[in-house]
């Protein structure tokens, strides 16, 4: 069960949802219906691309990306514009750390522009926030009857 700060936190900005190791997963389960689960799948594979510090692991980890989200025909490709998808590829010679950013600034804005909005308006975001409330409402009866005095 979603604990009932965060389900409501998620409501208030994609951020606090990202943020959430929970609001991820209960985000991609939104766009894999959606069939869009690439947009949060590109995005965190960026986030993750970023952290990585070896040359080696970097040059892997953008070939991989690429392969995977960018190029034409890519298993899970993202909608970005061309300028941005040859921009990437030719930092595909020497990778840095931040070659994806212009994409994954498109890809957050059309998630908050378009995805996330549609989310929370979803069965599965609202079903969320009724069983959070549920449960809030049950753990403050219980909390009452605990605090009242026994006769």
């Amino acid at each position: 069960m979603v604990p009932v700060d965060d389900a409501v936190a998620w409501g208030e900005s994609l951020d606090h949802l990202l943020e959430c190791q929970t609001g991820r997963l209960v985000f991609e389960d939104f766009l894999r219906t959606e069939y869009s689960e690439e947009n949060i799948l590109f995005w965190l594979a960026c986030e993750d691309y970023r952290k990585t510090t070896s040359q080696t692991e970097v040059m892997t980890a953008a070939k991989r990306i690429y392969a995977e989200f960018v190029q034409v025909d890519a298993p899970r490709q993202i909608n970005i514009d061309c300028v941005t998808r040859e921009e990437i590829s030719q930092n595909l010679t020497q990778p840095w750390p931040n070659c994806f950013d212009r994409a994954q600034r498109l890809i957050y804005g059309l998630m908050g522009n378009d995805c996330y909005p549609r989310f929370l308006k979803s069965e599965i975001y609202q079903a969320l926030l009724e069983q959070a409330e549920q449960l809030r409402k049950e753990r403050e009866a219980k909390s009452s009857a605990d605090a009242s005095p026994n006769d």
